[in-house]
């Protein structure tokens, strides 16, 4: 009796044992996972991001894969798509927890793609781990050659564009993956980063603030937490063409002073030329302006223009579209109509 508890607990132990040799948990820096935005390595192996957008990219041959992953404030939220299927929504919370990603009865390969829904100030998120069951991670998909940047505000974030009738306003409703950034890159058959801070402006924020990271001070930065800020490398994304898309902010309080206004887009976009050496600049003054603001921010965009006077700095049109009734903030279809407009114009600037 007692050889045959000891066989039966020996068989269970190897059976234990295959059955975890079928898993396989990998961290979230692993060269095999595809990355496209800003994000900081960290040393445990975990990735940490918060601008909208970010955005990663797995292929995988398993049954089931699960992540670990968190959010600082407990309002961060991503898009799954699995085999380029329908997007789930997820909101990530402030512990370290396991979502279940897919589970299908067998292996099998499969794609995934997790963008970043939201914002900055609405999340600053963590990936920690991927964990492969009955599979094998592959490496990841190529990403086009062409590199674009876009520099905004909360309109570039795509804030709001999810929004229900009636409801109150939560971060779910941020989508950057519907974005008319992300829709005119891929329009493009280009990466992209959206570089953006809801409520900021060049010069100074919605409410008139300037002590507060404005888009001078938040570009250069991987994490725009102005407690706690980290550094990007430009080196590590050289982009062939940048999409500037401030002003409406800096323009809700009134109209700013034109020679302080113009001196500062100036400097960033000589200090864009420096870092970016092959970059060509596209000026645009955004969606959201009309009547005299927007005609007066059109009028310092081309100010900056003629000052800065480079052949690869150019001005772009925006079409005002108003949102909606719920809302100033473009809705989704305006959205894809902005990228209808932008795209063409791009693509005949760049000669692409």
């Amino acid at each position: 009796m007692k050889h045959y508890a000891q066989h039966i607990i020996s068989l269970v132990m190897i059976l234990f044992m295959s059955t975890n040799l079928f898993a396989e948990t990998i961290n979230a820096n692993d060269e095999r996972i595809g990355l496209m935005g800003r994000a900081q390595q960290q040393g445990d192996g975990s990735v940490r991001f918060a601008y909208p957008g970010v955005t990663f990219l797995l292929e995988v041959k398993a049954s089931k894969l699960e992540m670990v992953a968190q959010s600082n404030t407990g309002n961060g939220w991503i898009d799954v798509i699995v085999d380029e299927g329908p997007a789930t929504a997820i909101q990530l919370a402030k512990e370290a927890t396991t979502i279940e990603l897919f589970r299908f009865a067998s292996a099998g390969k499969h794609s995934v793609r997790i963008v970043n829904r939201t914002e900055t100030w609405q999340g600053i998120s963590t990936i920690k781990t991927f964990t492969l069951d009955k599979g094998e991670l592959l490496p990841p998909p190529l990403l086009p050659k062409r590199k674009l940047l876009f520099l905004g505000d909360s309109v570039t974030c795509a804030e709001m564009i999810d929004r229900i009738p009636g409801e109150k306003p939560n971060p779910s409703w941020s989508n950057a993956r519907e974005s008319y950034g992300m829709l005119t890159a891929a329009a493009l058959n280009a990466q992209v980063q959206l570089v953006c801070y809801g409520g900021r402006g060049l010069v100074r924020s919605w409410n008139g603030k300037t002590d507060e990271l404005n888009l001078p001070d938040f570009y250069p930065l991987t994490i725009a937490d102005q407690a706690a800020p980290v550094s990007w490398n430009t080196k590590a994304y050289q982009p062939d063409l940048i999409v500037s898309a401030i002003g409406t902010n800096d323009f809700s309080t009134g109209i700013p002073e034109r020679e302080a206004y113009v001196r500062t887009y100036v400097k960033l976009v000589n200090q864009l030329l420096k870092e970016y050496p092959h970059a060509h600049i596209a000026l645009t003054e955004g969606a959201i302006l009309h009547g005299d603001k927007k005609t007066a921010l059109i009028d310092y965009i081309r100010e900056t223009i003629s000052r800065v006077n480079a052949a690869r700095v150019h001005q772009v049109t925006s079409p005002h579209y108003p949102g909606d009734e719920q809302d100033a903030h473009p809705t989704k279809s305006q959205h894809a109509a902005m990228a209808a407009d932008l795209a063409p114009q791009l693509k005949a600037l760049m000669d692409w």
